[in-house]
């Protein structure tokens, strides 16, 4: 497999995009997404990204093929949250353990440490995951907590660890 390259989605990586997330709301427990999206629900979700600032969709493609996504958006819609972000990956599964999730979500982490707007980065990963959770922590986060049975998919609760990485620029070592 070639070296991932990555970039800013644009709408013509919806359909890949959403093939991706759909296999993790139909398959998996690590979203708590219960039903595919519709395309009209995929444009607005796509709407609320952009190409700068805090709230950013990367890709990553290797030859020519897209294969997985990292994106932060507002942790939370008052105001006072304004300076946190929540970041979240999804591979396509035949892309994981080869170093593209890894690369991407750095590339993500990277274009946050040089947003001034940006104080923290969170991420929620849903337990258990520990490809997930070792990924978080190489890149630096922290387990902070963990939200007990917060989730019913597939006819069992779930429990939640909330993780977070400063991205303030005043930390040691960025990514």
């Amino acid at each position: 497999m070639s070296t991932a390259r990555t970039r800013p989605a644009g709408q013509d990586d919806l359909p890949e995009l959403f093939r991706i997330y759909d296999h993790y709301v139909t398959a998996t427990h690590v979203t708590f997404d219960t039903q595919p999206f519709t395309a009209g629900q995929r444009r607005s979700w796509f709407a609320g990204f952009a190409e700068s600032g805090p709230h950013r969709l990367l890709v990553a493609e290797v030859d020519a093929r897209l294969v997985g996504y990292a994106s932060s958006k507002p942790f939370r819609a008052k105001r006072a949250y304004h300076s946190s972000v929540e970041t979240t990956i999804y591979l396509d599964p035949d892309a994981r353990g080869r170093g593209t999730g890894r690369a991407l979500y750095a590339a993500l982490l990277d274009a946050l440490l040089a947003e001034p707007s940006v104080h923290r980065a969170y991420a929620g990963i849903a337990l258990p995951n520990e490809h997930s959770i070792a990924l978080h922590e190489q890149l630096g986060f922290q387990r902070v907590g963990t939200f007990r049975e917060v989730g019913f998919k597939f006819a069992k609760y779930w429990d939640v660890s909330w993780y977070e990485k400063d991205v303030s620029g005043r930390s040691a070592g960025g990514v």
